[in-house]
């Protein structure tokens, strides 16, 4: 929530004086191009969009909120702003290290035996639904294995963008996450709920080294 409220001051801002440094200062409270893109998805075609968020009597106030009602609103008049802030944001997002866990989703290489292109669902580790990830032989192989038995993997590197999609690169300790029976279905039905919300948002443009077609696990 206190990205969404970077967000509409950063707006604001913009649309008052014309300055977009509060988007790039918004980063910092979780600010993103996936979010001002929810955003705008919400807010193009209608007439406006409002988000309020209530804290559960049973968890409470989290610290740093205040007990106060958290509304904010957006209008079709914000989308030039918030379009030119994802631009901006692209342009500007610097590589961070990171160490994820995420269920394989897809992979691809051209010859067996080289190096392929893995996709994960990020579970853990960054505020990113997808990313790729270009993996040697031996660690594509392990993504392989976890594909087939609906294993999540862990590994570390550099999390990036590239033009409208995200990458990890100098991916490092590729390791298998185990999981018993019931937290295996758990995550199976996690992604195939998320899967539906992806193409029913559009989601999953392959990039120019994942060409759409049948997917190779050798």
């Amino acid at each position: 929530m206190l990205a969404l409220e970077a967000l509409r001051e950063a707006v604001d801002l913009q649309r008052a004086n014309g300055s977009s440094d509060a988007f790039d200062n918004g980063v910092r409270l979780g600010l993103s191009r996936e979010l001002i893109a929810a955003v705008v998805q919400l807010i193009r075609g209608s007439e406006g969009a409002t988000v309020t968020l209530h804290w559960s009597a049973a968890v409470g106030v989290p610290h740093g909120f205040g007990n106060r009602r958290l509304l904010i609103e957006f209008s079709p008049g914000d989308l030039p702003a918030l379009e030119a802030a994802a631009e901006r944001l692209e342009r500007s997002e610097p590589a961070v290290a990171v160490e994820l866990t995420g269920a394989v989703v897809r992979l691809k290489r051209a010859v067996p035996h080289g190096e392929g292109v893995v996709r994960l669902r990020v579970l853990t580790g960054a505020e990113v639904d997808e990313v790729r990830v270009r993996l040697g032989d031996a660690d594509y192989r392990t993504a392989v294995v976890a594909h087939l038995e609906g294993t999540p993997v862990r590994l570390s590197g550099m999390l990036e963008r590239k033009g409208g999609f995200r990458r990890l690169s100098g991916a490092a300790d590729v390791s298998l996450v185990p999981l018993d029976e019931a937290e295996r279905d758990r995550l199976a039905k996690a992604l195939r709920l998320r899967a539906t919300g992806f193409l029913g948002a559009g989601e999953g443009e392959d990039g120019p080294d994942e060409a759409d077609g049948a997917d190779d696990a050798g």
